[in-house]
């Protein structure tokens, strides 16, 4: 979310829109929702309402954004700003971006499989297939299921948000770290230096250990590292060719377009932050990809042709995620209700320079994928109410 507003990803970082600083960002943050007054609204037609959100949005000082949407009617691309402010080259559909915790999208498919398949149980525990792992400060692994760190209701304390790793990572030290290899073990090491949030089950709250985990899971029960089940599972059977896990490389593919930050600091300093190694997020939030392959994606997934139906009910029953309006959460997939009452599920991320958001209806017949390149303002939300309800 990956799934909270630019100005809130401190919270969520690694996942979904972001908050005042890259200091937090998320491989995901859960796209925060806005109050707004259910109604029921009908298709918008065309999306003149999404390019003028666009435009607002990089005049507002995000440099660049571009999306991509797909309906009944066809394909629609909208940009707006720039991809690269040194040339001022400008946003191209095909451009690649990384998508922070979009990614627990995939990992979470990759599991519900391995469920499908008899190899695992969701209710299994993560000591079951990490044994001792989880353990110290209160945490606990062999009290926490595998459903419970796709859910985020684990209470297992976000990485991200530990202090010395924020200052390295997000910082004044990035620019000294930015090359750094991090391991799943040490991750899991920054978290669990740390108490719970909760105890498992009782509560929701978003963590990027959470899928930390689950990537390690998915290594022992197949042997294989979270990456290849996903591009053997995922990639290549719907053909993702601009989709991919990067690893520790940390140059970005072509084409794609610069990433900029603040650093956390004044939005009158902005540094290029497009390399840098995305071990730091991993099985979170590494993930590069476009518009067209995470639009290609999402509506598989919700058009069941990733998942058997039990599997994919499982991913879609929710729980209510308190900190984001108008929400809850399932899987690694969140479900919005938007202003004119249309439901949408998906995933934010947000990731350094990076914001993104991918949404689908769920019968996966209208999709949205987008991206700023930029993570110190701008408001992912008004672009999706545009497409989806018309809101200008």
């Amino acid at each position: 979310m990956a799934v909270r507003t630019a100005r809130r990803v401190r919270t969520a970082i690694l996942g979904a829109v972001l908050a005042g600083a890259v200091t937090a960002t998320a491989f995901v943050a859960p796209a925060s929702a806005r109050q707004a007054r259910p109604t029921t609204g009908a298709h918008p037609a065309g999306h003149g309402a999404t390019q003028q959100a666009m435009d607002a949005t990089a005049a507002g000082g995000v440099p660049g954004v571009i999306g991509v949407a797909e309906d009944g009617r066809g394909r629609w691309t909208g940009e707006a700003g720039v991809a690269d402010t040194r040339t001022g080259r400008e946003r191209q559909a095909q451009d690649t971006f990384r998508v922070g915790s979009l990614t627990k999208t995939f990992i979470s498919t990759v599991l519900l499989q391995l469920e499908a398949e008899g190899k695992l149980g969701l209710d299994d525990s993560v000591d079951t297939w990490l044994p001792g792992l989880v353990r110290g400060n209160g945490n606990d692994g062999r009290a926490i299921t595998v459903r419970q760190l796709l859910n985020h209701t684990s209470g297992i304390y976000d990485y991200t948000a530990d202090a010395d790793f924020q200052k390295l990572v997000f910082g004044p030290g990035f620019f000294q770290h930015r090359y750094d290899t991090w391991t799943p073990e040490r991750l899991v090491r920054t978290a669990l230096a740390h108490q719970p949030d909760f105890a498992p089950g009782t509560r929701w709250k978003y963590s990027n250990t959470n899928y930390i985990l689950a990537g390690m899971v998915i290594q022992k029960v197949t042997g294989r590292s979270y990456a290849q089940e996903a591009e053997r599972r995922i990639l290549r059977p719907l053909n993702l060719r601009s989709t991919s896990f990067p690893g520790t490389d940390a140059r970005m593919p072509k084409p794609s377009g610069r990433a900029y930050s603040t650093l956390g600091g004044s939005p009158d300093q902005v540094y290029d932050v497009t390399e840098f190694n995305p071990s730091v997020a991993g099985s979170a939030g590494e993930v590069v990809s476009n518009s067209l392959d995470l639009n290609r994606f999402y509506r598989a997934l919700l058009g069941g042709k990733l998942l058997p139906p039990r599997q994919l009910a499982e991913m879609t029953t929710t729980v209510p995620s308190d900190e984001i309006p108008h929400s809850s959460y399932g899987l690694g997939l969140m479900k919005l209700t938007l202003s004119c009452g249309t439901e949408v599920w998906g995933h934010t991320g947000g990731i350094h320079g990076s914001s993104s958001e991918a949404v689908v209806t769920k019968d996966a017949g209208h999709a949205l994928a987008f991206n700023f390149n930029g993570d110190w303002t701008g408001d992912p939300l008004t672009i999706t109410e545009a497409e989806f309800c018309g809101t200008k």
